[in-house]
């Protein structure tokens, strides 16, 4: 069985930085996406970061230049390096594993708040 858990939130002056990492336990198929999604209120849940096992990264166009994506598959965890935080990143965000295999599964975390205001 695997879980995702998420730690890093919390809140944040606009301008500010944080950094939200997830540690997948149990086995996960080594080519694998690992992302991380968000959702504020009201709104559908959006993908903000995605890394491959490959190395390929793709990025929220609002995020791009300011947010990082990285991860260390030997602790199969994945991080989100969020610097110049506006008040739009405010949101719920979840971490995300896509296993890349026939009959792969894909797995979510329990998200964790991120609020940036004044």
């Amino acid at each position: 069985q695997v879980q995702l858990v998420e730690s890093g939130g919390g809140s944040v002056q606009p301008g500010g930085s944080l950094r939200l990492s997830c540690a997948a336990s149990g086995s996960i198929f080594s080519i694998n996406d690992m992302g991380w999604y968000r959702q504020a209120p009201g709104k559908k849940r959006e993908l903000v970061a995605l890394r491959s096992s490959y190395g390929t990264t793709n990025y929220a166009d609002s995020v791009k230049g300011r947010f990082s994506i990285s991860r260390d598959d030997d602790k199969n965890t994945v991080y989100l390096q969020m610097n110049s935080l506006k008040p739009e990143d405010t949101a719920v965000y979840y971490c995300h594993i896509l296993e890349h295999r026939p009959g792969g599964s894909d797995y979510w975390g329990q998200g964790t708040q991120v609020t940036v205001s004044s």
